[in-house]
């Protein structure tokens, strides 16, 4: 494990020795300096983690230190020394840069707490970044899976406007990915560090909606106990996604018009106006055009809205993609399964891409999950999608290599006889294997048996 760097920079040499005896209790790596100068030759030279430096030095403040460490190495932390008159100077370090500071004189105890509390802060920061990155690379224009004409368009549009500030409408049906496609955009904008804040319009309570998405102040109403902050106020610096805008009523759809339009709103409660700097993006699987014939929807709301209009296609309309998006949702499902699952048979392959997707990729996302979960081992099979044909989903396995076509039900069929035989009749191990309940077993065997069909004992 990688030691933890500290330089000491202090031109009293007992103090200087003392500040070494106390760090080298734990497991540190300690340089130390006499004066400015040998300091900055060595920060140039070495990554150090923390300096501790003293504000008084003989040939330069301790500010300079504190400066050239800012600027050379920034992810370095400062703790600054000083003498009681001096706070002033301290808190000014701080202001600049530093993340604390200690009067002298102080006891070792005192100069073990401020450093302990700074690499407590440092590996807490550094974890935050981490996820923060991880959140960003699950975002990245490759993550939006893709590779038809008419997701290559939306791509390029994303990196388009992804840096700009402009107001963005998502269209699609319902399970086309309009949230992935918003988040791309966020994760990739330079707002990607502040907050992306999702409302479903569709899901505000009834008589709330202005408070949850303004803010209300205590005493506002009944049961408004405590200040609180809206979705728009959190959203604040980052990215508001309004989904399902269409379900917005007509009263809230004049307030929002006056927030894109002003950057500003009232919380409930309060007529003070707070100010807010948010990107929107805005989705609806509905035609807004037809709503803003039809008197639902303001179409001066609309036209501020539809700045950057991007219109997501029909999974049934984007089939060359159904490869990629099912590869991508095996290794994402085994992954989260904690299974090792290869891959898909051809066959089960074709079957997805004959199928129409009406609930398009969120319906694909599903289909998949439930395969990887039902696989016991190997690759997934057309037999791995029986419980969606239990559900009334048709769906037609393509050429088997000798030219002639089985509906799913035959390949159901015969794998359910092959299992009881396999397992000697026992309806259970049966039902276990097939990844069915024994109910939807028994209603099977009953309607094999009414056909005539021998059932293993």
């Amino acid at each position: 494990m990688l030691k933890q760097s500290v330089l000491i920079v202090e031109d009293d040499e007992l103090l200087r020795e003392f500040l070494f005896e106390t760090l080298n209790s734990h497991p540190f790596e300690i340089d130390s300096a006499g004066d400015a100068k040998t300091a900055k030759e060595m920060i140039k030279n070495k990554m150090y983690h923390l300096v501790l430096t003293d504000l008084k030095l003989p040939d330069k403040n301790g500010m300079t230190i504190l400066n050239f460490v800012k600027k050379v190495s920034p992810d370095t932390g400062v703790i600054v020394m000083t003498a009681y008159g001096t706070v002033e100077n301290a808190v000014e370090a701080m202001k600049i840069g530093a993340f604390d500071y200690i009067t002298k004189p102080f006891t070792a105890d005192q100069i073990d707490m401020i450093i302990l509390k700074y690499f407590d802060f440092s590996k807490l920061e550094n974890e935050n970044k981490m996820l923060r990155t991880q959140l960003g690379k699950m975002y990245e224009m490759e993550n939006v899976v893709g590779h038809s004409a008419n997701m290559m368009r939306i791509f390029e549009i994303i990196q388009t406007v992804a840096e700009s500030n402009a107001t963005i409408l998502i269209h699609g049906p319902s399970g086309t990915g309009k949230e992935v496609i918003a988040k791309a955009i966020h994760f990739n904008s330079k707002r990607r560090k502040k907050a992306f804040i999702k409302v479903n319009c569709a899901a505000l309570p009834e008589g709330l909606v202005e408070s949850e998405l303004f803010g209300h102040e205590k005493g506002a109403f009944t049961g408004a106990i405590k200040n609180t902050r809206g979705r728009f106020e959190l959203a604040d610096g980052g990215t508001l996604m309004l989904d399902e805008i269409t379900e917005m009523s007509l009263h809230l759809q004049a307030k929002l018009l006056r927030v894109l339009q002003e950057k500003s709103f009232e919380k409930v409660g309060n007529p003070e106006t707070v100010e807010v700097d948010i990107r929107v993006i805005a989705t609806t699987n509905r035609d807004l055009k037809e709503a803003v014939k039809n008197g639902e929807f303001r179409e001066d709301l609309f036209y501020r809205l539809n700045v950057v209009p991007i219109q997501l296609p029909p999974l049934k309309n984007r089939k060359d993609d159904i490869p990629l998006l099912v590869k991508h949702f095996i290794e994402k499902s085994a992954k989260e399964n904690e299974k090792n699952i290869p891959g898909i048979s051809a066959e089960a392959m074709n079957m997805l891409i004959n199928h129409d997707w009406p609930g398009n990729v969120r319906e694909l996302e599903n289909t998949i999950e439930r395969a990887v979960v039902i696989c016991r081992k190997g690759m997934i099979k057309p037999q791995h999608f029986l419980t969606f044909y239990d559900s009334g989903m048709e769906m037609s396995a393509s050429d088997n290599g000798n030219g002639d076509v089985k509906n799913l039900a035959e390949i159901e069929k015969r794998t359910i006889l092959d299992v009881l035989l396999e397992k000697k009749g026992n309806r259970t191990h049966a039902a276990g294997e097939l990844g069915i309940s024994v109910r939807t077993l028994r209603n099977k065997i009953k309607e094999y048996k009414e056909k005539g069909i021998v059932i293993p004992e």
